[in-house]
């Protein structure tokens, strides 16, 4: 049995609701055979949401790590590739810091690559019939900062720890008054669980185009 922790974020940005924290809840409840699934909901805020992972991780104690965020605007599931050492907020946190250039770790590594097998992730979300594919980043707001923070833990103090990060698109309900593109809560909840169980059942990633020009 593969322990996954999964983890989603509150509201930011101005939205009122933040739907696929309910995605989150939606792919831990259907816990897809072979995997023990848990979940943490992590604040919008440099600094308290690494201590909130950090807490999660000590309480549930994952084989696999799978952190979610939104990224609006994007039109499909994009699992992340590379984390970067650098926090540079467009817009406040949740409690009004706005860290310009600063290091998510001082003295840390510029980059960590995700443990996820990406491109096979992709691949498998696909073949279910949902839009994917490979991000080449995850920004530099709350989500880079999470996503470098997890993979620093690993690095540094749980070797054995898999991980990484998937953006999803906004919801239906989100975008009724502006010309975005959108995905159901429940496809990108079977999107999630496609990823766990495709991270959980491998490690070597598959050799295919999923690269950017720019």
């Amino acid at each position: 049995m593969t322990r996954v922790l999964l983890t989603g974020f509150e509201p930011f940005g101005g939205e009122d609701v933040n739907p696929f924290w309910e995605a989150v809840r939606a792919a831990a409840a259907r816990a897809p055979g072979g995997l023990a699934v848990s979940t943490a909901l992590l604040p919008c805020v440099f600094g308290s949401a690494l201590d909130a992972l950090r807490e999660a991780v000590d309480r549930t104690e994952p084989d696999l790590v799978l952190c979610v965020g939104q990224a609006g605007g994007r039109p499909d599931v994009t699992v992340e590739r590379i984390a970067v050492n650098i926090d540079d907020a467009r817009i406040p946190d949740n409690a009004g810091a706005q860290p310009v250039d600063e290091p998510v770790v001082p003295g840390g590594p510029a980059a960590y690559f995700a443990t996820l097998p990406v491109k096979a992730c992709v691949a498998a979300v696909r073949e279910a019939g949902l839009p994917a594919s490979v991000s080449q980043t995850a920004g530099t707001f709350v989500c880079n900062h999470v996503f470098y923070g997890l993979m620093h833990l690993a690095a540094t103090e749980r070797p054995g720890l898999r991980g990484g990060f998937v953006h999803v698109p906004y919801a239906p309900g989100q975008v009724t008054d502006r010309a975005l593109p959108s995905l159901p809560v429940s496809a990108a909840a079977e999107a999630l669980c496609v990823i766990a169980v495709t991270a959980a059942g491998r490690t070597v990633d598959i050799r295919a185009e999923g690269g950017a020009t720019h």
